[in-house]
């Protein structure tokens, strides 16, 4: 394979480590950890990454000069670019929230006067949302430092994105509708590409994947005493059903050993009940990836 593919990336903002560490992750080692540099060559010589403004990124797919792109469901639907979303990635999750200041007795968008000024950098999602509800605002387009706006008079309700809640407090505001819930999303091109490509795709999104599904969950291991093994096998999870191998013991004991994979959030109490049990030399080990 000759030619080299790009993977556009957030340059900035809370998606950044996430998306650093998934690659990571997945095997992809960069050339080069310098902030300034745009285009950066990896460990597979493939696939290059480029570092966008992760509102930029959809429009950049869109035009397929770059395959892929990493960034945010909210700047997928305010760019308004057509294309594919193919994983969601399980970070960066946020809510699109209208908002109003604390004292305010509005609980509904629908308590909004008519041409109310609503302050925010989503002007296509919100126009859309209001446009959907029959009410008629006026949108103050602002690039940052949106729940400032009532506070200085320049509007009179936000729409911005909310991760805990704790900056609209604050600013003195309270949400009272969620527009849109987002988080980190693996988009992909419409346009035709070649096999290649799509092999570099397909490649990419099943690590992707395999990284993702490895998540919280570990890899136990365990010698089992022959006279308890259906016992163990009725308190251990697994994927399809653990692995179970004789093994040869030299003290003349019938033993068994043991393969499963077990919920981090499972495993104190599998671990108790394996020891209660009389399971013996049981090892915990971390998965890097599970392809199914």
């Amino acid at each position: 394979m000759s030619k080299t593919y790009l993977l556009a990336v957030p340059s900035k903002g809370r998606l950044v480590e996430p998306t650093l560490w998934l690659l990571s992750n997945v095997g992809l080692k960069l050339s080069s950890t310098d902030d300034r540099a745009l285009i950066v060559q990896t460990s597979w010589p493939c696939l290059s990454l480029v570092r966008l403004r992760p509102e930029d990124i959809p429009s950049i797919v869109e035009t397929g000069a770059a395959i892929m792109g990493i960034t945010g469901l909210d700047f997928v639907y305010e760019s308004e670019a057509d294309v594919e979303i193919l994983l969601g990635l399980g970070y960066g999750r946020g809510k699109i929230v209208l908002a109003v200041p604390e004292k305010s007795k509005i609980e509904s968008p629908e308590q909004l006067p008519d041409n109310a000024r609503i302050a925010t950098k989503y002007v296509n999602i919100t126009r859309k949302f209001f446009t959907s509800i029959g009410k008629k605002v006026r949108i103050v387009k602002v690039s940052g430092s949106v729940e400032v706006m009532p506070m200085l008079g320049a509007a009179d309700a936000i729409v911005d994105v909310m991760s805990t809640g704790t900056t609209l407090r604050i600013h003195g505001l309270k949400p009272i509708y969620t527009i849109l819930e987002s988080e980190a999303k693996l988009i992909m091109t419409r346009e035709e590409v070649d096999n290649d490509a799509k092999y570099v795709i397909n490649k990419f999104v099943t690590l992707v994947k395999a990284v993702l599904e490895s998540q919280g969950r570990r890899l136990l291991m365990m010698n089992v005493p022959g006279n308890v093994l259906d016992q163990v096998l009725k308190v251990v999870p697994a994927l399809e059903g653990p692995t179970v191998a004789k093994v040869e013991s030299r003290r003349g004991v019938e033993m068994w050993e043991v393969i499963t994979v077990v919920s981090e959030d499972e495993l104190p109490d599998v671990i108790m009940k394996l020891k209660s049990l009389g399971v013996k030399d049981i090892l915990v080990l971390n998965i890097e990836k599970i392809v199914p």
